[in-house]
């Protein structure tokens, strides 16, 4: 692991954070601007539906290889390690890739998506030549975020933030230039354009990382960082379940929504508070990597990164709330978002729920990044499956004893579900501190 030998300075974690948290906020626009464009084509509706279900498929396939970057980031530290790794990471790409082509398998697809989802037969045919050429994005993913990893654990974060540059340009370009100049549906060029994009960005990558692989190369490897295969697939699996697993939980909040009262409303502003929240989590979400790099091998540089994450789990927090309890929420529900006036009270009580959250995302991702890069990683796959269980707990209790419109509920669920998964992550977390404040003292 990597081992700073000087103590770092909160401006130099600032530095080193800031490109990876541009890098988030720029993937976030990649879903408003791309159906910005399938609304301004023809039939939006209908492409709308089978862009949005293709993107979710495309998601499932994608979760395994999510956590590559953290991995990358705490394992890559010389030759042996980054050659297992990087073998490792492209025949897990692969291999999400072949399972997305085993589904577009007419057999298999007819029957998940028109017998069991009922889709039209349009939309789902649409959804299938969408989701064909979504069919190198999730490998394209694991690749980009393996290299990306290997930016991260050498400190060059910049150069990450310029490869997922170069792919939001990609999409835009590719899109504008296919809504210009093609007849193509509109779900096909919002996939066409995402794949591009991302392909773009994976290559981009590769070659930024040409000289941190050298370096890699050229460093030795000790006894203790000897990586086997079987060291890989122990280290990595739960790493992999925590996405799969957390991806599963929102298509199931949608459904209770449908469910639950006032549905309509509830569907209608749960995806602008989600927007919305998502901003200020994306803040917490690049903090894992920084974390995972920074804290040293000892973790000698634990305290100033955890209270970096301290100011920046308040600080992201404390705007959201700004925003929640004051008229700047009806500013950006009604003036911003364009939902009326009966949706903009509608929302107002779930953002303040949701207001606490980008704190606690910057909580669970410091516990996390402490936990991977101690080598410990099969308690964050177990705290997942309990945020997951809390949350549909909470939904149904609601649902059951409590008349909340949905939205309320599935924003409680969300805040207490996490608030559990935290809980979990406290006791390995104490225990591993505990261990290096031994270590230290013998």
């Amino acid at each position: 692991m990597h081992k700073n030998s000087t103590e770092l300075s909160y401006g130099e974690i600032f530095l080193f954070w800031l490109p990876l948290a541009a890098t988030w906020l720029m993937m976030a626009v990649e879903g408003p601007f791309l159906a910005a464009i399938i609304g301004r084509l023809a039939e939006e509706k209908m492409n709308l539906a089978a862009y949005g279900i293709a993107y979710a498929f495309a998601l499932i396939a994608e979760s395994p290889v999510i956590m590559l970057m953290s991995a990358s980031t705490a394992l890559c530290r010389e030759e042996k390690s980054y050659r297992r790794l990087r073998n490792f990471s492209l025949s897990l790409s692969l291999t999400v890739t072949l399972l997305l082509a085993l589904f577009l398998l007419p057999p298999l697809f007819n029957t998940v998506i028109i017998d069991l989802i009922g889709l039209p037969t349009d939309v789902a045919s649409l959804t299938h030549t969408s989701l064909f050429f979504l069919l190198l994005w999730p490998g394209a993913i694991g690749i980009r975020r393996f290299y990306q990893g290997v930016l991260i654990a050498r400190h060059q974060t910049k150069r990450v933030a310029l490869s997922t540059l170069f792919r939001l340009g990609t999409m835009a370009g590719s899109a504008l230039l296919l809504y210009l100049y093609s007849s193509l549906p509109g779900a096909v060029i919002g996939a066409i354009s995402l794949s591009g994009g991302v392909t773009a960005e994976a290559l981009l990558a590769r070659y930024l990382a040409r000289h941190a692989i050298k370096d890699l190369l050229q460093t030795t490897s000790t006894a203790a960082q000897n990586l086997s295969y079987r060291d890989i697939w122990d280290y990595y699996l739960p790493l992999a379940l925590t996405p799969v697993i957390g991806l599963s939980v929102h298509p199931l909040v949608t459904f209770f929504l449908g469910k639950s009262r006032d549905p309509l409303e509830s569907l209608a502003v749960m995806p602008v508070i989600y927007g919305l929240t998502f901003i200020f989590r994306a803040v917490g979400l690049s903090y894992q990597e920084v974390a995972i790099a920074l804290v040293g091998e000892d973790q000698n540089n634990y305290r100033k990164v955890r209270n970096f994450a301290v100011v920046l789990g308040t600080f992201t927090s404390a705007a959201l709330f700004l925003i929640a309890f004051t008229p700047l929420s009806r500013f950006w529900f009604h003036n911003l978002s364009g939902l009326n006036d009966v949706l903009t009270v509608f929302a107002a009580l779930p953002l303040q729920i949701m207001a606490i959250f980008p704190a606690l995302t910057v909580l669970i991702c410091f516990q996390r990044s402490i936990l991977i890069v101690s080598r410990i990683t099969r308690p964050i796959s177990i705290a997942t499956t309990i945020e997951a269980v809390g949350i549909f707990s909470v939904l149904l209790l609601t649902m059951l004893y409590f008349p909340l419109p949905g939205i309320v509920a599935a924003t409680l669920a969300y805040v207490v579900g996490r608030l559990l998964a935290i809980t979990s992550l406290q006791r390995p977390l104490a225990a591993q501190l505990k261990r290096l404040a031994t270590r230290k003292n013998s």
